[in-house]
């Protein structure tokens, strides 16, 4: 894997903040070319150290206002493979962990209340061949939202 340096690391840092942020400031508190910062960018992204851009939703603003995670235990843990694309069918699911512990898996999902959260349970997720039980656990409120840190210096 290629080495990811204080440059890229201070690009990081910008653009985590502000996905939209015009190429020529990043260069400017960067003090490169706004061509530098492209293909910086552009390595990051063929890295894969970036792995996404867009807008973030606010799911409350959609009408679903139950954030939900649900650890889910399967008859046996190699039957995950098997799962994941009936859970994919599910739109309200946001993410699918395949996690050590007391669960097989770890879903997060978002439901208009909790009629629909018990829709969801009783006649999609717990209705997939292979889950044996599941748990759920409602989020009240969203406490920290934030990407991973970018250290300029590993001593940071």
């Amino acid at each position: 894997m290629e080495k990811i340096d204080n440059l890229d690391k201070k690009i990081l840092k910008i653009v985590m903040h502000n996905a939209r942020i015009p190429s020529k400031d990043v260069a400017m508190d960067c003090g490169v070319s706004r061509a530098a910062i492209h293909q910086r960018l552009q390595r990051l992204i063929d890295m894969k150290v970036i792995t996404g851009s867009g807008y973030h939703v606010n799911p409350k603003m959609l009408g679903l206002s139950t954030c939900t995670y649900i650890g889910v235990n399967l008859e046996r843990g190699a039957m995950y493979r098997d799962v994941v694309p009936e859970i994919t069918k599910i739109p309200e699911i946001v993410e699918c962990h395949f996690t050590t512990g007391p669960y097989t898996m770890l879903l997060k999902l978002y439901a208009r209340d909790n009629e629909h959260l018990m829709e969801l349970l009783n006649k999609k997720i717990q209705m997939i061949p292979g889950v044996i039980g599941t748990e759920t656990l409602i989020s009240l409120d969203k406490s920290i939202d934030r990407e991973i840190p970018i250290n300029l210096n590993d001593n940071e």
